[in-house]
């Protein structure tokens, strides 16, 4: 089944936590990756999202330990939200 990758970048002005997140994260630009398929079964394109996939640290450091972790994106959306205000 066909599937798209999309790459962004959300960022947080102030420090947050997501439950998929260790702890707090500071403030920062984060890689943001959403892996999605076709819908085969439709009579026109659509996509289906199979994961989002947040890339920590924001900023890493040399020899700094990167973890990616997917996390369900209305969390997401609405920490976003949050620190927005």
């Amino acid at each position: 089944m066909p599937t798209r990758t999309t790459e962004t970048t959300v960022t947080f002005r102030h420090s947050f936590t997501l439950a998929a997140v260790d702890g707090v994260q500071p403030a920062g630009t984060y890689r943001l990756v959403t892996d999605e398929e076709l819908i085969s079964e439709l009579s026109f394109v659509a996509f289906r999202r199979m994961s989002t996939m947040l890339h920590l640290p924001a900023t890493p450091s040399p020899g700094c330990r990167r973890d990616v972790v997917c996390v369900d994106p209305v969390e997401l959306a609405e920490a976003l939200k949050a620190d927005a205000s």
